[in-house]
C-alpha cells in the first residue's frame, strides 16, 4: 500500500513537470502582506508662552486621507505594495503653546478606537514630533505610545520617527522598537527621515529579523535652541555628519541625536542619543561616540547668524547696502512655539521716524494676527485706508495690540493657517495682517499678496533661522533677540523641572557619565 501511494505521489509530480514545461516551476501560495498601521501626532508646545493649542489646530487626517501627508506614499509607489496599510489619525500642528487636555484626549481616542477596529498588526508606524507639552501631564509622546502598545500588544513592532528639537524619554524608548530622527537643521530631510522610518519596519519584518537585539540609550545633559544647533553651522555640522556612516555600518539599524525642546519645562527636556541594532558592541560604542562628540563641542555652539537687540538689527539694516536684509523676530517665532502674535518688535518698527513717510526704506512685516482689522479691510476694499488694532489678543506680556492705520494693499484668501490675509501699508511700512498666526517662510507666501521681498529693504520675520528660500534670498541676515515665548535667552528662562545640572545653565557641571544604557523591549 505505501509502495503504491509512492508510485502515485511520483506519477503526479512527473506529469506536473511535463505540463508545465521546461524550466518551470512549482508555485506555492504568496506569503501574506504585514499589516501596519499609522498613527501620529506633532507639535512643538512652548510652557513659556500664555497660548493653548485646540484640536482644530492638529488638522487631523483619518483613514485613507492620511496617505495623502506622505508622498512616498504614492499609489504607485513600491512603499504601497509592500503591506496591508490600516491608517488611523495622523495630525500635525502648527507649534504653539500647550496643548489643552480635553483637545490630548480626544485625539488620542479617536486613534486608540480606530486601532481596536482593524487589529491585529505585524508594525505600527508611529509619526510624531517629540516635543507636545499638555496641560496637567508629562512626557505625552510617552503616554500616547504606551496606550497605543496596550492595544497592539507587545509583538507589534512600532517603528517611530521625530524631529530632532523633540524629546525621547525613557518610556518612550522602551515602548518603541526602532526609532529614528531628522539629521537636518533646518529639516530639509524630513520626508527622507519619516521614509527611513517605514522602510525599517518593513525590513524587519520581511525579513523575519523582528525587534532590533539591543537599543542603546544616553541622555546629555546639554539643552540648547535649534538656533544655536543648525547643521548648517560647526559644530553641529560635522556631529551631525557623523550619524549616517554610524548608522549604515554592519550590525546598526539605526542612529539619532536628539538636540531636545528648549522651550518646555520638563525633566525629559535635554539632549539624547539613540542607536538600534543585532550587534550589542556595534550599538553601545557608536552611541557613545556620538554622545562623547555631541558633549565635547558643547562650548562651540553658537547662534547659526549675527545676532542683536532689535535697534542694533534695524541700525544695521538700515545702513547697510545689502538687499534685502532679513531680521528674524526670534523671541515670537511660531515655527518654534511662539504664540505668533506679540506685537512688541512691530510696534517698535513703526515708532521709527525712517519708516514713517511713503519714501522711506522699504520694510515688510510678517506678520501680525488681527481677525477685526482683517474684517475691516474686507468692508473697506483694496486701496483704502484702514484704521484699527491687530495682535496681543493671546501674548500681550510685552506689549499692548498695535495701533495700525494704512492703505489695504491686498487681501488672499485661502490659506491653510492663516485663512485670510492682507497688506496693509503704514509709511514705507508693508504690515502683514493675517486672520489666525501663520509663518512666513516661502517666497510665495509673500509673492501671493502682491509684495516682491527681493527688491524691499528689509524684511522682518516671526523666525528663528531662516528656512531654506529665505535663507537663498537673503543679501544679509541678523537674528534679533527679541521678547515672546521663545525666547533666545534660554539661561535666564524661569526653568523649574528640568534635570540639573544642565548645560548651558550649569556651565562649570562635572563630567556626566555618558555609557549606553541598554533599553528593554516591549515583550
Amino acid at each position: 500500500m505505501k509502495k503504491r501511494l509512492y508510485l502515485i505521489i511520483c506519477y503526479c509530480l512527473a506529469l506536473y513537470t511535463v505540463m508545465a514545461g521546461p524550466g518551470k516551476h512549482l508555485h506555492y501560495p504568496p506569503k501574506p502582506l504585514p499589516r501596519i498601521a499609522i498613527a501620529g501626532l506633532g507639535i512643538e508646545s512652548s510652557t513659556f508662552s500664555p497660548a493653548l493649542t485646540s484640536e482644530a489646530a492638529f488638522h487631523a487626517q483619518y483613514g485613507a486621507d492620511v496617505f495623502a501627508v506622505y508622498p512616498f506614499f504614492a499609489t504607485d509607489s513600491g512603499l504601497r505594495d509592500r503591506a496591508v496599510w490600516i491608517p488611523t489619525l495622523v495630525g500635525h500642528a502648527l507649534p504653539g503653546g500647550t496643548v489643552t487636555r480635553e483637545a490630548y484626549e480626544s485625539l488620542v481616542n479617536k486613534t486608540l478606537d480606530s486601532l481596536k477596529k482593524n487589529s491585529p498588526y505585524d508594525g505600527l508606524y508611529f509619526d510624531i514630533h517629540g516635543a507636545m507639552s499638555v496641560v496637567g501631564l508629562d512626557d505625552p509622546e510617552g503616554d500616547f505610545i504606551e496606550r497605543i502598545r496596550k492595544v497592539v500588544g507587545p509583538k507589534t513592532i512600532i517603528s517611530t520617527s521625530m524631529d530632532l528639537h523633540g524629546n525621547v524619554s525613557w518610556r518612550l524608548a522602551v515602548n518603541t522598537d526602532l526609532i529614528t530622527c531628522y539629521r537636518k537643521a533646518p529639516h530639509e530631510d524630513a520626508m527622507d527621515t519619516k521614509k527611513r522610518a517605514v522602510e525599517n519596519l518593513l525590513e524587519r519584518i520581511e525579513s523575519g529579523k523582528g525587534k532590533p537585539a539591543y537599543k542603546a540609550y544616553i541622555a546629555i545633559p546639554i539643552l540648547l535652541p535649534g538656533e544655536k544647533t543648525s547643521t548648517r553651522i560647526e559644530p553641529a555640522k560635522s556631529v551631525y555628519a557623523a550619524v549616517t556612516p554610524a548608522a549604515t555600518q554592519k550590525g546598526i539599524i539605526d542612529a539619532a541625536i536628539w538636540v531636545g525642546y528648549a522651550w518646555a519645562d520638563e525633566p525629559r527636556n535635554h539632549a539624547v542619543v539613540m542607536v538600534t541594532g543585532d550587534d550589542k558592541e556595534k550599538v553601545t560604542s557608536t552611541a557613545e561616540a556620538l554622545a562623547q562628540r555631541f558633549w565635547d563641542a558643547r562650548a562651540g555652539y553658537a547662534f547659526v547668524a549675527p545676532t542683536g537687540n532689535l535697534e542694533q538689527c534695524l541700525n544695521k539694516a538700515l545702513s547697510s547696502t545689502k538687499h534685502p536684509f532679513f531680521i528674524s523676530d526670534s523671541g515670537d517665532n511660531p515655527t518654534a512655539g511662539g504664540a505668533g502674535d506679540v506685537t512688541w518688535t512691530l510696534t517698535q518698527i513703526l515708532q521709527r521716524s525712517e519708516f514713517k513717510n511713503d519714501n522711506g526704506p522699504s520694510l515688510i512685516y510678517a506678520s501680525i494676527p488681527g481677525p477685526e482689522l482683517i474684517k475691516k479691510a474686507i468692508a473697506v476694499g483694496v486701496g483704502k485706508q484702514v484704521d484699527g488694532f491687530a495682535g496681543a489678543a493671546v501674548d500681550a506680556r510685552n506689549a499692548r495690540p498695535v495701533h495700525i492705520t494704512g492703505i489695504v494693499e491686498s487681501i488672499v484668501y485661502g490659506d491653510k493657517d492663516a485663512e485670510v490675509e492682507a497688506a496693509i501699508k503704514v509709511g514705507s511700512v508693508h504690515i502683514i495682517v493675517t486672520q489666525k498666526r501663520k509663518p512666513y517662510h516661502k517666497e510665495a507666501d509673500f509673492t501671493r499678496l502682491g509684495l516682491n521681498p527681493r527688491k524691499t529693504d528689509i524684511v522682518v520675520v516671526k523666525i528663528g533661522y531662516l528656512e531654506p528660500e529665505l535663507y537663498n534670498m537673503r543679501a544679509d541676515w541678523m537674528l534679533a533677540l527679541t521678547p515672546g515665548g521663545v525666547d533666545q535667552d534660554i539661561e535666564h528662562l524661569p526653568y523649574h523641572r528640568i534635570q540639573r545640572p544642565m548645560f548651558p545653565m550649569d556651565k562649570n557641571m562635572p563630567t556626566p557619565d555618558l555609557t549606553a544604557k541598554l533599553v528593554p523591549s516591549v515583550q
